[in-house]
């Protein structure tokens, strides 16, 4: 299993960074960033350098959408990217939630978001794509590598990842809706002809080591509320119950009663009361060291091949430390120096 941290771009863009080399020199394969352009400083930006101060870790946007950029110019800027710093970036994709949301948009459609992924893909691995009627290539890109992961929750998103992403995004760490979606996005690429085993699966959620669960539990409602945004689309669309969807993952948003995004991702959200300590406990990844390591070995077993630990706490480096120590190696193949 790979480990990846997600940051927020919150100024100092050098604190971002400073992260960003801590979770490589523990171990981390990963870093990810929000994309949100109005709540947080330019992701892209702070990519650059991540890059630069590091060796190893691949980078990129947890999760960036069809809406707010032309898809041209994101290809450019992984591709831009990868020649300067050697193929480490990865693109995570959706249909836009607060990106979109702040500025009064929507999410893509399925359509979209679908021809978006073909497009950043094509012109991000130095090869030719029809857009808007014509044959679209970058003359300077040679030899440019990146694979699209597509975040999804409902039925058509989880076809569509299925379909066409090189790895599934699922961001909560419940294990009952994780082995639904992860069989839902396995069956689909199937029937589509491919193999499902080649798709990356990454499950992210927040991870705090501690034994306060109180204080646990209030640093990371605020997830519960940022599922609950997509939650409430899948049952504005199909029901509480309709599709096939898990009743754990649709039924907890009874109460929720609206949304602020200007505190978005943070743990002090004042809208997620709604969210039941039940819900925080089995989205969430948190506890000692050991109940990391349990419920990582079940996602392990689930097929996750990556977990995404979100950092917006107050434990941000303990956290990393133990990880490092402890966590990461815990879930490693063992080798011995002499059999």
């Amino acid at each position: 299993m790979d480990f990846g941290v997600v940051l927020q771009t919150n100024p100092p863009a050098a604190r971002t960074v400073q992260l960003a080399t801590l979770a490589e020199a523990h171990g981390f394969s990963h870093v990810w960033t929000f994309d949100s352009h109005l709540l947080w400083e330019e992701p892209y930006v702070i990519h650059s350098a991540i890059l630069g101060a590091t060796n190893r870790v691949v980078v990129g946007p947890f999760v960036t959408n069809p809406a707010t950029r032309d898809w041209t110019v994101t290809a450019s800027v992984f591709a831009t990217l990868n020649e300067m710093y050697g193929n480490r970036t990865i693109c995570g994709i959706g249909r836009g939630d607060s990106a979109v949301r702040v500025t009064n948009g929507k999410p893509t459609t399925m359509a979209e978001l679908r021809e978006s992924i073909h497009v950043i893909r094509e012109l991000a691995n130095s090869r030719a794509v029809e857009y808007h009627g014509a044959t679209l290539q970058f003359p300077w890109s040679r030899g440019s590598e990146l694979d699209v992961w597509v975040a999804a929750y409902g039925p058509m998103a989880l076809q569509l990842t299925g379909e066409v992403a090189d790895g599934y995004i699922l961001q909560l760490a419940d294990l009952d809706i994780a082995a639904w979606m992860i069989k839902t996005v396995k069956d689909a690429a199937a029937a589509a002809g491919r193999d499902p085993e080649s798709l990356a699966i990454c499950v992210a959620a927040p991870m705090y080591i501690g034994d306060d669960w109180e204080h646990m539990r209030d640093q990371c409602r605020w997830f519960g509320g940022m599922v609950g945004n997509h939650v409430a689309d899948i049952v504005a669309k199909y029901g509480h119950h309709g599709e096939g969807v898990p009743e754990s993952l649709t039924d907890y948003i009874e109460r929720r009663s609206g949304y602020d995004y200007n505190t978005h991702g943070k743990a002090d959200n004042d809208h997620v009361d709604f969210v039941p300590d039940d819900i925080v406990d089995r989205f969430c990844v948190l506890g000692t060291a050991s109940d990391h390591i349990a419920k990582l070995e079940a996602l392990r077993d689930l097929g996750v091949t990556q977990f995404a630990g979100y950092l917006q706490h107050d434990n941000k480096e303990e956290t990393l430390r133990v990880y490092g120590e402890t966590v990461i190696p815990a879930l490693q193949t063992h080798l011995t120096a002499k059999a």
